[in-house]
Order: structure tokens, then sequence, then C-alpha cells
């Protein structure tokens, strides 16, 4: 018996499936649609190579939870960790794309389903991308996996966004983290936001950075977008944004180099990795960093 099969035996709700699709996307588990009597629903496979990429899937099933009572995530419906899965409703949508981001559009919806997230009760844990950063980097130094030529020259560039972001911190709230479009979905009335892989309490200004990051938006589109969620776009804001987009792209750099070592998906890690480094390489090079730094440090 399958582990599919094994938790439609398992699962009430999936008991009696009509039907059993795999879902297309996805870079560390394999999804599965089940349709029963009971509804429709998504089973997540869980892979092979979440240990080291630093995915704890008790934190996940507890984030999950408490999105989908925050009404920005899916419902929760069962947790196997024996058989590493976990089974939610499918929502009914239509899953976003970058290029539907970039119409810029739909910028206050997606800050909208952000500030019901970060309303959400907080999180199990926390989630600091330079301490990712270190730990992969780490990683990939013990294990001789693929690194990107030049890469530690902007470590110094790293450390000083970490002292300049940390100036004037704020609270931190329950974070997504991992917000590629595609993890947006429009059910009609606004968008909910799926995959808890990597989601902790964090500064809310790193869910916009990664966002904008991401789905490639443009400067103006991010000033849109911190606007939509702070109700002004400050310069700290923006700036702090921006700096966390930076810093996504560069950590997201070093998933991609461990996954190009380990994994057994037909996916072009390495080129998907190299893609978000050029555009990283790019930023620490350009002279506004200077100013960045500058402005995250300062009140408005």
């Amino acid at each position: 018996m399958g582990v599919i099969e094994e938790v439609c035996e398992l699962v009430p709700e999936l008991r009696g499936a009509t039907e059993v699709a795999a879902l297309e996307g996805g870079l560390t588990n394999v999804n599965h649609r089940v349709l029963s009597p009971h509804g429709a629903f998504v089973v997540r496979v869980f892979g092979a190579t979440s240990g080291l990429l630093a995915v704890d899937r008790d934190n996940e099933h507890h984030n999950s939870l408490a999105a989908a009572e925050a009404g920005v995530g899916a419902g929760v419906v069962a947790y196997l960790p024996e058989q590493g899965c976990l089974v939610l409703e499918l929502l009914e949508g239509v899953t976003q794309s970058p290029e539907d981001l970039r119409r810029g559009d739909r910028l206050a919806d997606v800050a909208a389903a952000c500030r019901r997230l970060h309303g959400a009760r907080r999180f199990r844990d926390d989630f600091d991308m330079f301490a990712l950063q270190r730990r992969y980097r780490s990683l990939v130094r013990e294990r001789g996996f693929r690194l990107p030529a030049g890469y530690d020259d902007f470590e110094p560039d790293m450390e000083r966004i970490e002292r300049a972001l940390a100036v004037r911190a704020g609270p931190d709230v329950p974070c997504h983290n991992d917000l590629l479009a595609e993890n947006l979905i429009d059910v009609g009335d606004g968008f909910r936001l799926i995959d808890y892989e990597y989601s902790g309490n964090n500064d809310p200004c790193f869910e916009l950075g990664n966002l904008w990051s991401e789905s490639g938006l443009s400067l103006e589109q991010l000033e849109q977008l911190v606007e939509a969620y702070d109700g002004v776009a400050t310069r700290n804001r923006v700036a702090r944004a921006r700096l966390w987009g930076l810093m996504s792209k560069y950590g997201w750099t070093l998933w991609a180099s461990i996954q190009d070592g380990v994994s057994e998906l037909e996916f072009d890690f390495w080129a998907w990795g190299m893609e978000k480094y050029e555009r990283a390489r790019a930023e620490f090079e350009a002279p506004e960093l200077e100013r960045q730094l500058g402005e995250v440090t300062q009140p408005g």
C-alpha cells in the first residue's frame, strides 16, 4: 500500500476517495488532490530533504492551524507525522503567478492577506533569515555543494545589513516567509495563503520584501505594497522591505545550492538559485545600498 492509499484509509474525510491526482508545483513536497464523498482535499507528502533545509513539520502544522483560524490559510484536516503527511482542505480559486502580481492591480488585496496572517495567534517558532543563511552556508561548506562564484564576498555587506536592520527593529509577527506568487490563491473575496513550511514569527517587512523579490515587482510597486500595508510608505519601511528582499535572495540562493546537491526532483535548482544570486549581487553592488542602510536606521 502506498502512502496516499494508507492516508486515505487513516483519515475519515478521505475514505471512499473517488479521485487522486498529483498537483503540479512544489519544490520540497509532493502534493495530491483527493476527492471523496466528504469534499476536496490536498495531501502534502513531505520531501526527504526537509531536515537539511531546516523545515520543522511540527512547526508547519502548528502554524497552519493558526493561519486557518485567522481565515487566511486552508483548513487543516489531519497531521500524520509517521506517514510524513499533512492533509488540508482544497482551496477552490485561482493560483497566482508572478505575472499576475506584476499587473499591480491586486497589491492592496495582497497586503490585506498579509495583515490577516500577521494578526494570527503567535506562531510556534521564530524565523531569522540571517541565522538560516549561516546554517545553510555551513551545510554547503561541509557537504561540498556548489556555490556561486563570489558568494562569500558579500558577507561583510550582509553583516552591515544585519546591524542596520537591528537599529529600529519592531515587534515580530506571524509571517509566511516564503510568499511566492504561487502560494497566493484568489478565492473570490481576497487571497488565501498556502504552504507554511518556512513560517515563523518575523519582521513584517521581510514578508513584503520577500514577496517583492520573488515576484519581480518594481520598486514603485514595492512602495505601493508598503503603503497598502501601513497606510503610508515611509522611507524607513520601504528601505527595510528592500533590504529584506535582498537578504531573501541571498539566503534562498543557498537553499537552491543544497537542493541542487541532494534533491531527486526533476528541476533545475542551480539555475533557479543563480537567477536569485545574480539579482542579489546587482543589489549588493548598487550605489543605492548605502542610502538604504542609512534610511533604515531613521525614524521616517
